[in-house]
């Protein structure tokens, strides 16, 4: 659907799930792409499965320490030669309502996201059309008794896109984020309850209109859309991404 020839991509928490398909739409797409993540074979799998595999540039990054992310951005542009569009799509998935999960969580959604911008920023403002787009989650709209962390972190992340996007539209960068609901992807843990025919699996999909789980390309297409000319005049939003999920409290 779209063309991003010469385009440079970088996405964080890229060699699985969400990550791992957007950043294979955005090289079957044309573009050249770099993806992090904390796992060597995870990296390696991810490149040596991708469609153009000399068009994917991998690197080990830690996303909760600064000096990890100031390393991977300036591995990831060299490699790249520039960074056109930057997916922080990287979640320490923390769940426990404990101060260590509180700290992870920070740590890495929001201060590594802040932290991973902030060194992508040169770039980007060298772009014709620089672009930022966050992965939040439909956690972040409603409370959670299961997970409170995570879901604040992701509420966080949609305010500080707003916030973000007023800032950066003016130097020529749009930001903008995509909310998922529950997706499934190879590996993912809604994938393993499903095989195991979960009751907490059948809850779930009772809950979505669409009456399954989203795949990991639906989110990357929508990705792929902010990224691109035709969201030209699209700054600041939040696009809910989750087959109905959240019409009826779901």
């Amino acid at each position: 659907m779209f063309d991003f020839t010469g385009r440079k991509a970088v996405v964080t928490g890229g060699s699985r799930g969400i990550g791992r398909a957007i950043a294979e739409k955005f090289v079957r797409a044309g573009a050249r792409v770099s993806v992090c993540g904390r796992s060597e074979s995870a990296l390696n799998k991810s490149k040596a499965e991708c469609s153009k595999p000399e068009n994917l540039h991998t690197a080990i990054c830690d996303l909760s320490d600064a000096a990890s992310i100031r390393e991977y951005i300036a591995s990831a542009a060299g490699a790249l030669c520039g960074i056109d569009i930057l997916v922080n799509n990287v979640s320490a998935f923390a769940r426990s309502d404990s101060e260590e999960d509180w700290t992870t969580a920070f740590n890495t959604d929001v201060l590594g996201t802040w932290r991973t911008c902030k060194e992508a920023l040169p770039w980007l403002e060298q772009a014709t059309d620089g672009v930022i787009v966050h992965i939040g989650s439909i956690a972040g709209t409603r409370p959670s008794i299961v997970a409170p962390p995570y879901g604040a972190m992701k509420a966080a992340l949609m305010h500080y896109t707003t916030s973000q996007a007023a800032l950066l539209a003016k130097r020529g960068i749009r930001v903008n984020a995509v909310a998922p609901g529950s997706i499934t992807a190879p590996g993912h843990f809604w994938e393993v309850r499903k095989a195991r025919n979960d009751p907490a699996y059948l809850k779930n999909i009772a809950t979505i209109p669409a009456g399954r789980l989203g795949e990991a390309d639906e989110v990357a297409d929508v990705v792929l859309f902010f990224a691109s000319p035709a969201s030209r005049w699209v700054i600041g939003q939040t696009l809910i991404v989750d087959g109905g999920q959240t019409l009826f409290g779901g």
